[in-house]
């Protein structure tokens, strides 16, 4: 049976409930359709993403909409944290509607924007084409701004513009670079529609223009990258973390980050055929990989704010992945891996940072001394994704970390300078784990001080949680600790899979 029909289905069902959103009379009813529509969305994207990984391709709109085991890969990642998001989303802004803060007009936004937004992230992961993929990106930018302010205020708003500036600067960049990979394809005598399909091009890597396709290669990665949040083109990232309703920051952190950078992992077999495997672009994601797990430790210590210390965490994370990448091989895989792995941990990080926010009125974590004490669920939720994110064992994290270590060691048989890639991942590593760990201990069993009223909120700071409160926050704890223990065959060969299209291995 013709599998296209999947890949249209992914796109117009999202697409479809923006404009249910769009129509809701009720801000309740708005939310409502947003939340059903994106879980439901989510189970559709994990049956797509099987059947891509464990079947053949999938393929539609004359070859320019293409699903694999890679994209299928990150299909799933997105609708783990796309509907976990939908359903937390729900419970945020219900408790907001209930407190008048939260207008019809205001939730019939979001919801809309909330779900073309998982189209537009839908229609990076399903493209074939170079040119469409880039156009993919530009819409989750457009569409994810206005998220940023869906509390209007002067912070929100010069966050969306600093974003918008700052990645349509990148996004411009990328631009380029996908004018340079069409140019650097032009003696492979190919129809000028199917110049930029990644499939063709794929096969042919080893013909296209090498100068051309490395210069291509350094506009795409500052282009995505700066979208990916790599140092140092994550300026914007902090401030649009800090300021966006937690679960725009969940989706944010949690999957938009990584889509950015699949693009550039649909770039590198290019470059890297282009050059003969020579390890061109690989060096490339090395040293930036570095720059920013660096970067982020230096900043991460400073922070007081949850939500910022969580955006230089994301800083950091991707710089995890980005040095996976270009260490190659076990690398590759495990750059993947620690891809699921920090999405399930960032998301749950958000969604409990944003609901103690709003218990006690503010993203202070001096302010939020005590949370484990006086509000177990949420104070659980944030002790634990802290401690995953920065590689406690047994959290899965700490697993994924220790085979990007294992690859670096492996390729310093070979290239001794890559010893120093260790040492300096180690450093950077160890400042986080130090730096956050204090943060972490403050939060779970100390106190506010003395006097504090805004810590305490209107009612102590203590609630009932929901019964899905307490499934998203334990089933996420639950999750990425039994990804840290043992990882389940299935999932092993989905990201081995993945793995073997940018010539990793597991």
């Amino acid at each position: 049976m013709d599998g296209s029909w999947l890949l249209w289905a992914l796109l117009a069902f999202p697409a479809a409930a923006a404009l249910g959103c769009l129509a809701a009379r009720t801000a309740r009813l708005a939310l409502l359709v947003a939340s059903a529509a994106g879980a439901s969305w989510a189970l559709l994207a994990a049956a797509v993403a099987v059947a891509a990984i464990f079947g053949e391709p999938v393929s539609a709109g004359a070859g320019w909409l293409y699903l694999d085991a890679l994209s299928g890969f990150h299909l799933g990642v997105l609708g783990l944290v796309f509907g976990a998001g939908s359903l937390y989303a729900w419970g945020y802004f219900r408790r907001e509607l209930a407190a008048g803060q939260f207008a019809a007009g205001a939730a019939r936004r979001f919801g809309a924007l909330w779900s073309g937004s998982a189209a537009a992230m839908a229609l990076v992961l399903a493209s074939n084409n170079l040119g469409l993929m880039w156009v993919g990106v530009e819409a989750t930018t457009l569409l994810t701004a206005f998220l940023i302010c869906a509390h209007v205020n002067p912070l929100s708003l010069e966050a969306m513009w600093k974003y918008l500036v700052v990645c349509s600067v990148g996004v411009a960049f990328a631009f380029v670079g996908t004018l340079l990979v069409a140019a650097s394809a032009r003696g492979l005598g190919v129809e000028p529609a199917e110049t930029l399909l990644w499939t063709r091009l794929a096969g042919s890597a080893g013909r296209l223009d090498p100068a051309a396709m490395k210069l291509a290669f350094v506009f795409l990665v500052v282009g995505y990258g700066t979208k990916a949040g790599l140092a140092p083109m994550h300026s914007w990232l902090p401030d649009a973390h800090s300021q966006a309703p937690a679960p725009v920051s969940a989706l944010f952190s949690g999957f938009m980050l990584s889509a950015a950078l699949y693009c550039v992992m649909r770039c590198l077999p290019l470059v890297e055929g282009a050059t003969g495997n020579a390890g061109w672009g690989r060096s490339l994601l090395v040293a930036l990989g570095l720059v920013s797990v660096l970067a982020a430790a230096a900043f991460t210590v400073f922070q007081t704010d949850g939500k910022r210390l969580l955006a230089y965490s994301s800083v950091e994370h991707l710089g995890v992945i980005a040095l996976g990448l270009g260490l190659g091989g076990l690398g590759a895989f495990a750059a993947l891996w620690h891809t699921l792995n920090h999405s399930i941990s960032k998301s749950l990080a958000f969604f409990s940072v944003g609901r103690l926010g709003q218990l006690h009125g503010t993203h202070d974590l001096e302010k939020l001394g005590g949370a484990l004490r006086r509000s177990p669920v949420w104070g659980a939720g944030l002790l634990g994704a802290m401690l995953a994110l920065i590689g406690v064992a047994p959290f899965a994290i700490f697993m994924s970390e220790f085979q990007v270590l294992r690859a670096a060691a492996e390729a310093g048989e070979a290239d001794p300078w890559q010893y120093l890639t260790m040492a300096l991942f180690l450093l950077g590593l160890g400042i986080v784990f130090v730096g956050v760990l204090r943060q972490a201990i403050a939060v779970a069993w100390g106190g506010p001080a003395e006097g504090d009223k805004e810590a305490d909120g209107a009612d102590g700071g203590r609630e009932r949680p929901a019964l899905v409160d307490a499934l998203l926050v334990f089933g996420g704890l639950a999750l990425v600790l039994l990804l840290g223990l043992w990882l389940p065959a299935p999932l092993s060969e989905a990201i081995g899979r993945a793995a073997a299209i940018l010539g990793g291995r597991p």
